[in-house]
């Protein structure tokens, strides 16, 4: 008995440390090599390199020659030369505006209708969450490539046909698909709160209905809508997958010219662009988070009831079912496009691109991504990442819903890696660790699959807190003070009343944390080069640069597993967290 009561004195604590050891090791400690290797010169450290990109044309454009000359900024308008930042910030505009225009019909439909499979079709507005970027990039090659399905369609119809490839179209248009359902998801959930007695109480005092939607439903809608906007656009600007296979060196954005320094062996420009990104998607995760917070509040209102889909020809109705066609060309067309890809051929209808995978496996040249390397290993990364990333989130959500000094710290930490892009995590773990560090007289290293799991860690242990921290908010206060009053200690409270009560949303988050491993591409990529740790997603990107066939039928197989965590997300995950 007296060593179970040390134990559980002594356990929390221990976890705790062990927790926030693990996350300085793995984000903090490979952040800060970042930073400090962006001002490291010859001799010392310096601003000089951040300095010569915030000053150098390339990358800040016209804003760089304003520096110098404030006047340039009139002479030259409107006709700016925007720069690689300038670029980035551009098409994250542009790609929130599209998602903004294409989720809140989405909005509208799942919050006032009612029809069979409704659950159903809300929870796949979480796929922003588990689908991998790089799953989209070849979904959108396979629909609107020189050979895919358009095309195809267009050509037999004595149609031209049209080249989306590398334009900057096709990046809007991916990132809306990616980011729309998103908009929907939050938007959504706001309309179903706007109190139906309002609207009445308007259209009763002469109001049309424009009118009471105008005045009485959109300001409610607002703050929903911006929240979405903000993190349509930090999405966006951190976005580096889509822009990599559908724009490439062309198009780059900050994150694709990270990449390619890296590349190029050029570590300095690397970390110091990678600094001034990071500042910037801090800035506004920061915003986001200040302004969610703000939004935070319970309701009473009562909702107005759903009209059923299916009825009488209406306005609305036509209009459901319009957005509904719509929604399953754009939304349905480039996955329905990818599997239809892998499965033909100039003969027709083929298993040939299948072939080759396994051909290729039993390839004897090692150089050569095989592709069930590939499934292996992003099944072990799934793995060795949930070993890691549940209990370092679980332990962050039970520690984040306590009162104590020092919260504020534990909410940071939780959150901070969706203001750090996987780019700098990869980029920091591949200096700091891979490549070897100096201390206490040694050079420790770690090889590349230990990094990737580790990277991958960093981007799903929030997804765990974020389902169970609201579980855990929610138990009944009663409960844990009866066990109290019982002579329960607190940890044993914990392991015996409240844990058990989130299990639904432990497995959510786990499954959340699979889903977020095996789609992860942005570290990978970087901590996989020139070795065989390469997972689905990049050699779903290695493949497309080569043949079509055969990175769509990698992406079905990624889609196949994605599928199969997103199925348990939408059992488990119902009322927790980003499952709800």
């Amino acid at each position: 008995m007296r060593l179970a009561r040390v134990a559980e004195r002594v356990g929390a604590p221990a976890l705790g440390v062990v927790t926030l050891g693990l996350l300085g090791v793995m984000f903090v400690y490979p952040v800060a090599i970042v930073l400090v290797e962006s001002v490291q010169v010859p001799g010392g450290y310096s601003l000089a390199p951040i300095t010569a990109i915030l000053t150098d044309e390339f990358y800040f454009g016209v804003f760089a020659q304003a520096l110098s000359d404030p006047a340039v900024l009139v002479r030259s308008f409107p006709d700016y030369r925007l720069g690689l930042f300038g670029f980035t910030v551009y098409q994250a505009i542009l790609s929130t505006i599209a998602a903004v225009l294409l989720g809140l019909p989405g909005a509208y439909v799942l919050a006032r209708f009612e029809f069979p499979g409704r659950r159903t079709v809300r929870s796949l507005t979480a796929l922003p969450f588990v689908m991998p970027s790089i799953m989209v990039a070849i979904g959108f090659v396979a629909t609107f490539g020189r050979n895919g399905v358009l095309n195809t369609v267009l050509r037999s119809l004595g149609l031209p046909t049209v080249e989306l490839l590398f334009t900057l179209k096709i990046i809007v248009l991916a990132h809306a698909f990616y980011d729309a359902p998103l908009i929907a998801r939050i938007t959504a959930a706001a309309w179903e709160g706007v109190d139906a007695e309002m609207t009445e109480t308007a259209r009763s005092l002469g109001a049309s209905p424009l009118r009471a939607f105008r005045d009485v439903i959109v300001p409610q809608l607002l703050p929903a809508v911006l929240t979405g906007a903000l993190l349509t656009f930090i999405f966006s600007f951190m976005s580096f997958a889509i822009v990599l296979a559908l724009g490439g060196l062309s198009l780059a954005t900050v994150e694709v010219w990270v990449y390619d320094r890296v590349n190029q062996l050029d570590y300095q420009t690397a970390t110091a662009l990678a600094v001034l990104e990071m500042l910037f998607s801090l800035a506004l995760t920061y915003a986001y988070l200040r302004y969610e917070a703000r939004q935070r509040a319970t309701s009473a209102a009562r909702p107005a009831e759903r009209v059923d889909l299916f009825g009488a020809v209406s306005k609305r109705r036509l209009f459901a079912w319009g957005y509904a066609v719509v929604a399953l060309v754009v939304f349905v067309g480039p996955m329905a496009s990818m599997v239809l890809a892998s499965v033909t051929g100039s003969e027709g209808l083929t298993l040939r691109n299948y072939q080759f995978l396994l051909d290729r496996q039993a390839d004897a040249y090692d150089f050569q991504v095989k592709p069930l390397t590939a499934v292996v290993n992003s099944l072990l990364f799934g793995g060795g990442t949930l070993l890691l990333a549940v209990p370092m989130g679980v332990f962050l959500a039970v520690v984040s819903t306590r009162n104590f000094r020092g919260r504020k710290l534990i909410d940071t930490l939780a959150m901070a890696p969706f203001a750090v892009s996987g780019v700098v995590v990869g980029l920091g773990l591949l200096r700091g660790f891979v490549f070897g560090t100096e201390a206490f007289g040694y050079r420790f290293t770690i090889a590349g699959p230990i990094a990737i799991v580790a990277a991958h860690a960093v981007g799903a242990y929030p997804f765990v807190t974020r389902n169970v921290a609201p579980a855990l908010a929610g138990i009944d206060d009663s409960l844990v003070e009866s066990a109290r009053s019982l002579g329960a200690s607190r940890v044993r409270v914990m392991l015996d009343v409240e844990l058990p009560l989130v299990v639904p949303a432990i497995l959510a988050g786990t499954a959340f944390a699979f889903a977020i491993s095996i789609g992860e591409f942005d570290s990978t990529v970087i901590l996989a080069s020139g070795g065989t740790s390469y997972t689905m997603p990049v050699a779903i990107e290695r493949f497309i640069g080569r043949r079509l066939g055969p990175a769509t039928a990698m992406g079905v197989v990624l889609l196949v597993v994605t599928g199969v965590s997103f199925v348990i997300i939408d059992r488990l995950g119902e009322g927790s967290g980003f499952g709800g």
